[in-house]
């Protein structure tokens, strides 16, 4: 195992579970844009399997702690998962962004659906009741995500240019 990879990913998963008092409730969800700012670190920096592990492990504490409910399981790995696999592929931030905004956002919230009504007993939720929240928080959390990755790149170049990283 990758003691950096494991590391980092420990690192960020507290991050996550710190900042889970910042949240913002639409509905009965609790959209929380710090979460998929998370995935999109991960899915470039440790892949998709640590971006999914991170995911389960700070949805699985929010939920313990009272800041989450069970249905960012379902946003947020699967937004973790598609983010991961799309940068594996094209190695380019931009791809992991809309990963992260197409699983969480479209997927994840299309999800949620029927396990509201069949687990979480909500009766009045539609298809679409958790599309608006879920996509509203992930483009927060992205778009941070994606420009604190391009300046660490920058950064990270720099420095390679003068010598003082290898």
């Amino acid at each position: 195992m990758n003691i950096k990879k494991l590391t980092l990913a420990g690192m960020l998963s507290a991050l996550g579970v710190v900042c889970s008092t910042f949240y913002i409730p639409i509905g009965i969800t609790k959209c929380f844009p710090i979460q998929h700012l998370i995935n999109v670190v991960c899915a470039v920096m440790l892949g998709p399997v640590y971006g999914v592990l991170c995911a389960f492990t700070i949805s699985t504490l929010r939920i313990l702690l009272g800041t989450g409910t069970p249905l960012a399981f379902l946003g947020s790995m699967i937004g973790a998962l598609i983010a991961g696999i799309a940068y594996q592929k094209t190695k380019k931030i931009y791809a992991a962004v809309v990963g992260e905004i197409i699983g969480t956002g479209i997927i994840g919230s299309l999800l949620c659906y029927p396990f509201a009504r069949l687990f979480l007993g909500n009766q009045t939720a539609v298809w679409y009741t958790f599309v608006l929240p879920f996509f509203a928080s992930t483009v927060c959390g992205s778009v941070i995500a994606f420009v604190l990755l391009k300046s660490h790149s920058k950064i990270m170049l720099m420095l390679k240019q003068k010598g003082l990283q290898n």
